[in-house]
């Protein structure tokens, strides 16, 4: 805990450094594949010192974890099987280890996981589900790619932006209420987006 609350303020560190917004776009990128921390802390913090600046950061931001989305992508594909289609040694361990998980079970998830792939990429970009676990098992089941691409251009521009207009429009007051109830409120407006378009779907 120690090393990841020290990780923490080195990070927010570079709010006042002028090599902010690289740190920022570093941040995105390494977050989307494999880093702990997200770059909203950061991002948030640049707002709030420069928020004339909100929408550039927000820019950074988005591009930087849409580009390491698809490094997640990348790592969740080729570790788990070869460019010619054929599984991977790591394939074939978890099919080893892991009791009834079988070539055929794994099509069903590919499958599955395709048939939902705009939500599946969209629920974890905007909300606080960590999103690196999306991007890499994203790989790992094939997802469609452009649809993956998409869905993350959606999902984080939709989750910075709005960080980046809430302080621009109202200023350092606002992040107490984005850091208390905002992933509250971004689970809901994903419930209920998702559960409209399932009702009209149903309706249809």
């Amino acid at each position: 805990m120690n090393v990841l609350k020290s990780t923490y303020n080195w990070i927010l560190s570079w709010s006042d450094s002028k090599w902010g917004a690289l740190a920022l776009f570093i941040l995105a990128f390494v977050e989307s594949s494999f880093f702990p921390i997200p770059p909203d802390v950061l991002l948030i913090a640049l707002c709030l010192g420069m928020p004339s600046r909100s929408f550039r950061y927000a820019t950074i931001c988005t591009v930087g974890s849409v580009l390491g989305a698809l490094a997640g992508y990348s790592i969740g594909f080729f570790l788990w099987q070869t460019p010619s289609g054929e599984f991977t040694s790591v394939a074939d361990f978890f099919f080893r280890v892991i009791p009834g998980f079988t070539h055929e079970q794994y099509l069903e998830i590919s499958d599955l996981y395709n048939r939902y792939n705009f939500w599946i990429v969209f629920t974890a970009g905007f909300t606080p589900i960590p999103y690196k676990l999306v991007t890499i098992t994203a790989g790992v089941f094939n997802l469609q790619i452009v649809m993956f691409i998409i869905a993350s251009i959606v999902s984080r521009g939709l989750r910075f932006f709005i960080f980046a207009w809430l302080i621009w429009k109202f200023g350092a007051p606002i992040k107490v209420f984005i850091d208390k109830y905002f992933n509250l409120l971004a689970i809901a407006f994903t419930i209920l987006l998702i559960g409209s378009f399932m009702l009209i779907k149903y309706l249809i």
